[in-house]
């Protein structure tokens, strides 16, 4: 007699594949938007005020999604906002940087949407003593989205041009995203699944805005594990941004070369996260894993900066696949303990209020970042900076109830 799947397998294996497919969606635009701005004859600056925008969506739904995300569930929410993203990307075959801009900002808004949707369905379905590590698979999914963007799109991009390249990525975007419609209904528990998600604002309606943030005050423990992400978002998106820039130029790395070691960071990220998840479940101590990452976190930071064309190429590469276990594997042990310092039925509000934190951050840190470098020509200093604030969260971390 054959045994039953267990309940929870199907909504993991759900968000974690909605949740890289998300990821490859936002991972798109950095890598075609090369060869369709040398065609429209935008400037090269175009690339970062499309970036920026995409940024600005997924800020957008977590700051005005939160009614939606109540009202029609995380997963619906989710699956709405990637079907808008992969219908957006025929708007960058119009050749006008504004219509790009605009589709980049739909493109954005299921990176926002995926955060709170994974925590509302792995809190409920997560089996007791595995909280961790599903929350850390789930967010595997987001560095396995930009791995599979990284492999795939530049040979498809050389292969058959940017604008076939869309249309194929749009139908990678929709087939799980469909596949997975009908068990959105069965997994969302929402009030009133016959009221309209949709309304005129409203004084009242535009209130809502704040209650992502406003839904962190409602526990110290909740506040601080916010902060947490905060701190650890500065070295993350330091090394995400600036990388292969930072190869490229001090290092003279070829830019295929700089793409590798940047690959092999994004492959340490999936492993380092679902490793992390484990080991938070193992010590049954997200403290002291959280720990164990922002000091691995600030020193690979710190040393990224003091990196020089001297070093061999083995220890550039083993730098940045540990920097991909820790700056950039935090994630999951982070959002599961926020769903935990949360009230059950605020989980997608203080998720929410938590990535708005570190969407912030993700766009604040490299700006400071860059202009930092440009006034001081200084890349050490700028990521000895970056790796110091990241430290911090060791002040921040909050206690942990002792355990029997």
């Amino acid at each position: 007699m054959t045994r039953a799947a267990p309940t929870w397998l199907m909504p993991i294996v759900a968000i974690f594949t909605l949740q890289t497919i998300s990821s490859f969606l936002n991972r798109l635009i950095p890598i075609i938007a090369p060869d369709m701005s040398a065609e429209y004859g935008w400037s090269g600056s175009s690339i970062g005020y499309l970036t920026a925008s995409n940024s600005l969506g997924s800020l957008a739904i977590l700051v005005a999604g939160s009614a939606m995300l109540r009202q029609i569930g995380g997963m619906r929410t989710l699956q709405l906002t990637m079907l808008i993203g992969a219908a957006c990307m025929a708007w960058l075959l119009v050749p006008s940087l504004t219509v790009a801009l605009i589709a980049c900002f739909f493109m954005g808004l299921s990176g926002g949407a995926a955060n709170p949707a994974g925590s509302e369905v792995l809190q409920k379905y997560s089996p007791p003593g595995k909280r961790n590590l599903m929350f850390s698979i789930k967010q595997a999914g987001v560095p396995l989205g930009g791995v599979l963007a990284g492999l795939f799109v530049p040979v498809l991009v050389t292969v058959a041009g940017w604008r076939i390249s869309l249309f194929i990525c749009a139908i990678i975007i929709l087939v799980p995203t469909m596949m997975f419609w009908r068990l959105s209904s069965r997994l969302d528990e929402t009030p009133n699944k016959k009221a309209h998600f949709f309304h005129f604002p409203t004084m009242e309606s535009l209130r809502t805005l704040t209650v992502p943030l406003a839904a962190l005050r409602h526990n110290s423990g909740l506040m601080k594990m916010s902060v947490v992400g905060s701190l650890f978002a500065v070295s993350q998106s330091c090394w995400f941004t600036f990388t292969v820039i930072y190869l490229v130029d001090q290092l003279g790395y070829s830019l295929s070369l700089a793409g590798a070691v940047f690959a092999v960071m994004q492959a340490g990220g999936v492993i380092g996260r679902i490793v992390l998840g484990w080991l938070s479940d193992y010590l049954r101590s997200a403290k002291a894993t959280l720990t164990l990452a922002a000091v691995f976190s600030t020193i690979t930071t710190v040393m990224l900066g003091q990196t020089s064309s001297a070093w061999p190429l083995w220890s550039v590469i083993a730098l940045a696949f540990i920097a991909g276990g820790s700056a950039a594997s935090w994630n999951g042990v982070q959002i599961a303990e926020v769903a935990r310092h949360s009230p059950p039925d605020l989980i997608s509000e203080t998720s929410a209020g938590s990535s708005i934190l570190v969407n912030l951050i993700n766009m604040l840190a490299p700006t400071l970042f860059a202009l930092f470098v440009a006034s001081t020509g200084r890349y050490d200093y700028a990521f000895m900076c970056a790796g110091a604030l990241t430290l911090l969260v060791l002040v921040v971390l909050p206690r942990e109830p002792r355990r029997a």
